[in-house]
């Protein structure tokens, strides 16, 4: 039962920053601006979103369960991290409106995700092979970031 309940709270924790990054949503300011061809539908997002926190929830759990807090705290330090980047990239793009501010940003994410995943896989390699689809999808993000800054600069 310590098992069910640790993940549950794993990936709590985790959709608890996709909670926060949904207080700023896309809008009119958004809907407004000029896009590359490649921008997804807005339909994407929520469930690829929802996705890769379940996954993200789970990769911790597995690190807390393989070494607990004192055994894992750099790697559990940086998945902490890179959770409260993920939720202020939401707010400097979509609620303060700074697409350059952003993309500066999401660049620093992408590196502490990539060390959260690197970290991780050392603990337990199943761990960090569940953040790579995060990493890969925070890339698409940041390409996408920086092509919505430039049209729109």
């Amino acid at each position: 039962m310590k098992n069910v309940a640790g993940l549950a709270l794993w990936v709590l924790v985790s959709l608890g920053a996709g909670l926060v990054g949904s207080q700023f949503m896309p809008g009119e300011w958004y809907a407004a601006l000029a896009k590359p061809s490649w921008n997804p539908p807005g339909t994407v997002f929520a469930p690829v979103w929802t996705t890769l926190y379940v996954m993200m929830g789970v990769a911790a759990w597995f690190v807390w369960r393989q070494a607990g807090f004192s055994g894992a705290r750099g790697a559990l330090s940086l998945f902490f991290i890179q959770l409260v980047l993920n939720g202020a990239w939401s707010y400097l793009f979509f609620g303060a409106h700074l697409p350059m501010v952003a993309f500066v940003e999401i660049v620093v994410l992408w590196v502490v995700i990539l060390l959260t995943l690197v970290s991780f896989w050392k603990v337990r390699p199943i761990a960090g092979a569940l953040l790579v689809p995060y990493l890969c999808w925070v890339g698409f993000a940041a390409a996408l970031n920086y092509q919505l800054w430039r049209l729109n600069a």
